[in-house]
């Protein structure tokens, strides 16, 4: 009998090396490693760990992260020694199709959707190559920027992954509607989202759900960049957003609105969208309501910021555009300001393809020019912008199971942000896209 057990424990010992040996071999294995000198671990709380190895298999994911620089047999190796490595850089706000220019006008009624698609993946390599590894685009022709979230995703062009709303839903005439031209061209290039009465509206966002939608993003209030007079106030009725809001969540889509004016942005709110864009005559009660439930703001400072400039300047806007930017740049400030103090959650975005597209870093200045801490800032295009976008354990961390999105920067980014304008690493899904 002792001589049984002998062999018994023996040969379930020798089952569980070969079991294990066997695990080992079925692990994933790293296809490249990269070794950083300074790597952001914990974007929550700033922590920064020194001499570093994060281990990244042939499928785009991050295995794990080890301290040292380690090396294996067959593994890629980027030496970022010296240099600070940090998660991918995420804008929940850009407009990859388009940018705005003295020509803009004019090319609505001479470009096509392929034009645009075309515009938007020479934007798209800007933008990653600018360290943003994702965005969130809030409005584009839907077969242009769903064809372009396509074709990156399938890695045929390089970009940032995209979360897409295609056409924004937009009263009649709204601010994402056609606005300025002759009736007739206005009747060809009206927005195939434009609606008016909580039915049309309800329509409207199951068409864009079924066109291929991510999110759902509405024009709650006027614009900036409509050429129409018709200022920064309520444009949706509170039916139709309340229509918006539940056909949107009963199909699993979060609502962004595109909101200026107070009375607009708190209609929004009760009406129940998930985040806030631009926000910028917000008040207490704006932030009251920001902080019920799981919401979110996107103060966009970059975009007030240029358009504030571009009414100087001359040339590009409108009369009734340049007066509307001459108001809502430097409120963007002040209401920036006043989020900061009543503490709500904030996504950074940028409204890219207002101001050029490649800049989008900028914002970080911006935010800490406003009083945001360096890693305040970074958090919001990070852990924050992750949350927003429902792309949590994906994006925004360097953690094992997360997409290997990283970049790396010289210097310290939690000191002085504006190294963030100058990436020197950019890695995407695993795939290394750029490294000086």
């Amino acid at each position: 009998m002792l001589r049984r057990g002998i062999f018994l424990a023996g040969a379930l010992c020798a089952l569980a090396a070969l079991s294990g040996a066997s695990q080992a071999q079925d692990a994933p294995q790293p296809t490249t490693i990269i070794h950083a000198g300074r790597l952001l671990a914990d974007p929550a709380t700033g922590r920064v760990a020194l001499v570093q190895s994060i281990l990244v298999d042939a499928d785009g994911r991050v295995i794990g992260i080890e301290p040292g620089y380690v090396e294996r047999s067959g593994a890629n190796v980027i030496d970022q020694r010296d240099r600070f490595v940090l998660p991918g850089l995420i804008d929940s706000h850009v407009h990859l199709t388009s940018e705005l220019g003295p020509s803009q006008f004019i090319e609505e009624v001479t470009l096509t959707p392929s034009d645009a698609a075309m515009r938007g993946a020479e934007n798209a390599r800007k933008t990653l190559m600018a360290g943003f590894t994702t965005v969130a685009d809030l409005g584009a022709p839907n077969d242009s920027i769903f064809a372009l979230r396509r074709a990156i995703a399938e890695n045929r062009v390089p970009g940032p992954r995209i979360v897409a709303s295609g056409a924004a839903i937009t009263p009649d005439g709204g601010h994402a509607d056609a606005n300025g031209f002759a009736p007739d061209v206005v009747d060809v290039l009206r927005s195939p989202a434009a609606c008016s009465g909580a039915d049309a509206c309800r329509r409207a966002v199951r068409r864009q759900i079924q066109a291929g939608a991510d999110v759902i993003k509405i024009t709650a209030t006027g614009g900036v960049l409509s050429n129409t007079a018709a200022g920064v106030g309520q444009q949706l009725s509170d039916p139709e957003l309340e229509a918006i809001v539940e056909a949107a969540h009963a199909m699993g889509r979060r609502v962004t609105a595109h909101a200026h004016g107070v009375g607009g942005i708190n209609a929004a709110l009760r009406g129940g969208v998930d985040s806030i864009e631009h926000g910028t005559f917000a008040d207490a009660e704006t932030f009251r309501l920001l902080r019920q439930g799981h919401r979110y703001l996107v103060p966009t400072m970059m975009a007030g910021w240029w358009v504030a400039q571009l009414a100087e300047q001359g040339g590009v806007l409108s009369p009734a555009q340049a007066d509307k930017a001459r108001q809502v740049g430097p409120a963007l400030v002040a209401m920036a300001r006043r989020a900061r103090a009543a503490g709500v959650r904030i996504a950074f975005g940028t409204d890219t393809g207002v101001s050029p597209h490649g800049m989008n870093a900028r914002e970080f200045q911006l935010l800490v020019e406003t009083g945001f801490t360096p890693l305040q800032a970074i958090q919001m295009a990070t852990i924050n912008a992750a949350d927003h976008l429902q792309l949590n354990g994906t994006a925004g961390v360097i953690a094992a199971g997360s997409s290997a999105d990283i970049i790396a920067v010289d210097g310290d980014p939690l000191a002085d942000v504006s190294v963030l304008m100058n990436v020197r690493l950019v890695m995407a899904r695993g795939v290394t896209q750029k490294a000086e």
